[in-house]
């Protein structure tokens, strides 16, 4: 009887011991595929940095120092970020061709897989701003009526109105904003470069900027109509009227000046 009944099993044994093995396979999975992963992408992280610390040493560490922490011909890009580097980079102003009261915008020299290991480097020196995802900078579904309140009451004071730009003083000036990309408008707004100043998400939050960026881009964009004719910089009635004095009048003066040229010609004659 006890060697009968020793080899009977009770009928979910095998249903017990294959749900313990799936329950062990997955625990080693969790227990080791998170880490593998997470081992990856440190080193994939490890590499852009060691590459972008090579692009630096190239082009950015004789005005910024080897280590980033600046010169007399350059400032410390310790805290900087990413989206600076990002923003810097991708719109030519960085690496400067020439010390100036402001770094013009030019044509871009780096691919962006350069401009992401470049970042990578300089956001490895110390913590800072981080470039943007599409979904934060993407102005779908924004508020383009609050852009507009937003954007005049925080930009327009240099950018214009309309975002044409203008001058500031000594020398400096405040780029327009036709066609410029919403994630280099969103940079921007984080890191404040040169005479800007920086709009933290304390300070404006994701959705604001986003709001400001469907507003820039609706007045701003390629497809913009401005069925008022020339804009005129969208500066409003005073440069229209200086152009209607200075031309409309001078045109006036000028045919008056004409038509008594030749009256007085025909009565002599």
């Amino acid at each position: 009887m006890k060697k009968l009944s020793a080899r009977r099993r009770h009928p979910l044994a095998a249903v017990v011991v294959l749900l313990l093995a799936l329950a062990a396979t997955g625990g080693l999975y969790a227990a080791f595929a998170p880490a593998d992963k997470a081992q990856a992408d440190e080193t994939a992280q490890s590499l852009a940095i060691e590459e972008g610390k090579k692009l630096y040493s190239v082009g950015c560490a004789s005005c910024h120092g080897t280590g980033g922490q600046g010169t007399s011909d350059g400032p410390s890009l310790v805290g900087v970020g990413s989206a600076s580097v990002d923003f810097q980079v991708a719109t030519g102003r960085m690496p400067a061709q020439q010390p100036g009261a402001q770094v013009p915008e030019k044509r871009n020299i780096y691919s962006q897989a350069q401009i992401d290991q470049l970042a990578a480097y300089v956001a490895s020196l110390g913590p800072g701003p981080v470039t943007p995802t599409e979904k934060q900078y993407s102005p779908k579904g924004a508020d383009i009526a609050r852009g507009g309140d937003l954007f005049r009451t925080n930009c327009a004071q240099c950018h214009n109105f309309t975002g044409q730009g203008g001058a500031l003083t000594k020398g400096k000036w405040a780029p327009s904003l036709d066609d410029v990309s919403p994630k280099h408008i969103y940079e921007a707004m984080q890191t404040g470069p040169q005479n800007m100043p920086s709009f933290p998400d304390t300070t404006m939050p994701e959705k604001e900027k986003q709001d400001i960026i469907a507003y820039i881009k609706t007045v701003n964009g390629q497809d913009t109509a401005t069925p008022g004719g020339f804009g005129l910089g969208g500066l409003g009635p005073v440069p229209e009227g200086l152009f209607g004095w200075i031309f409309g009048l001078g045109s006036l003066i000028a045919v008056a000046v004409w038509v008594a040229a030749h009256t007085a010609k025909a009565k002599k004659s």
